[in-house]
């Protein structure tokens, strides 16, 4: 955060947004890469109208607590990836 007690910057929100999008995209499962996409943009809808900088920042550190795990588990389902793609990525 820019600073100490203050609310994150629009950027330090963006590049969180984006973060979890790459990390999204490095889901090999299809269905749990679609579920963190649309669980992220609902997310960040959600808390869009927040104006209270105080709730703005609990909402931030929330998120990249979020994140964390989210990274985290990117790295466990690429450990555990499933052999055959599902039937929504296969191309005909």
């Amino acid at each position: 955060m820019s600073i100490a007690a203050g609310a994150p910057s629009r950027a330090e929100v963006l590049t969180l947004f984006r973060s979890f999008l790459r990390v999204a995209r490095k889901v090999t499962d299809y269905n749990i890469r679609e579920y963190t996409k649309r669980r992220t943009i609902d997310a960040f809808r959600q808390n869009r109208n927040l104006t209270d900088p105080s709730a703005i920042s609990a909402a931030f550190s929330d998120g990249k607590a979020q994140f964390e795990v989210a990274d985290r588990q990117a790295v466990v389902y690429s450990l555990y990836a499933p052999k055959l793609k599902s039937v929504m990525e296969v191309q005909k």
